[in-house]
């Protein structure tokens, strides 16, 4: 039996999604602060400091700790709870920040946790607690980059979380072992192991353009891997923002971008 809410969702769209909570009389769902996009009437909106895990008990000093581990992942000391006051069937919806898939997490089919990105939540059952995950490995520490500070999703309920692009789904058996690049890593479940890896060999170093590091993850246990990481986007639109680049088309640019890695 499940100790957080049970909700009904829809998923909307192709690239650029929305899920459609649909919330019984007295449940409630926590966003991510900047996640909403509509509700119907009779769902009141509350501000809640922390992850909404321990709103019902625990002291302030519960919540602050709760708040300030969600500032280590970049996230706001607040989140958003949506709750249906009413007596018939009510709908909240939540958007996603930028192209790609929004994907449902069922917590409790997947051993009570699920590790994902730092910016990868976008909504949940009330209950599910949005901590932190440490990688405790020194190497990991050091050299992990996007994946050195995670979060962690907690709880019997649902949570969905959002991540760029297409959205590529592994199982991984015991002892298996996939290479991935650390921006394109979303999730995993709590029985992979992850560790970063050094790319290796004077050239891969210099001219790969691919980075130094990939992630390793070894089962048992479900992966959820992106194919466009929001910083790789950023990074080329920044590229192409900036300075005029008159020779797009011509046998000389397409010279240059091979050098400047943009002939992949």
């Amino acid at each position: 039996m499940r100790s957080n809410h049970e909700i009904d969702y829809r998923i909307i769209g192709e690239e650029m999604q929305c899920v459609e909570i649909e919330l019984d009389s007295t449940e409630t769902v926590i966003g991510e602060s900047g996640s909403f996009m509509m509700m119907e009437d009779d769902i009141k909106m509350e501000t809640i400091f922390g992850d909404g895990s321990t709103q019902s008990g625990g002291g302030f000093m519960d919540k602050l700790f709760s708040a300030g581990k969600r500032l280590l992942v970049g996230e706001s000391l607040f989140m958003t709870a949506f709750t249906n006051t009413g007596s018939q069937k009510r709908r909240v919806t939540f958007a996603s920040p930028y192209p790609g898939k929004i994907v449902p997490m069922d917590l409790m089919e997947m051993g009570g946790r699920v590790i994902c990105q730092k910016d990868a939540f976008l909504c949940a059952a009330k209950g599910v607690s949005v901590g932190i995950e440490f990688q405790k490995k020194l190497g990991t520490g050091l050299f992990g980059g996007e994946g050195f500070i995670m979060e962690k999703l907690e709880g019997d309920g649902l949570a969905f979380i959002h991540a760029g692009g297409t959205i590529v789904e592994r199982t991984l058996q015991a002892y298996e072992m996939l290479r991935i690049d650390t921006g394109c890593l979303v999730a995993f479940t709590k029985d992979v192991n992850y560790d970063i890896e050094f790319v290796g060999g004077i050239k891969n170093t210099i001219f790969g353009g691919e980075g130094l590091f990939f992630a390793t993850l070894k089962g048992p246990g479900k992966v959820w891997i992106q194919s466009l990481p929001i910083s790789r986007l950023a990074g080329r639109i920044l590229r192409y923002g900036t300075g005029s680049r008159k020779e797009e088309g011509s046998i000389l640019g397409g010279i240059g971008n091979l050098f400047d890695g943009d002939g992949r």
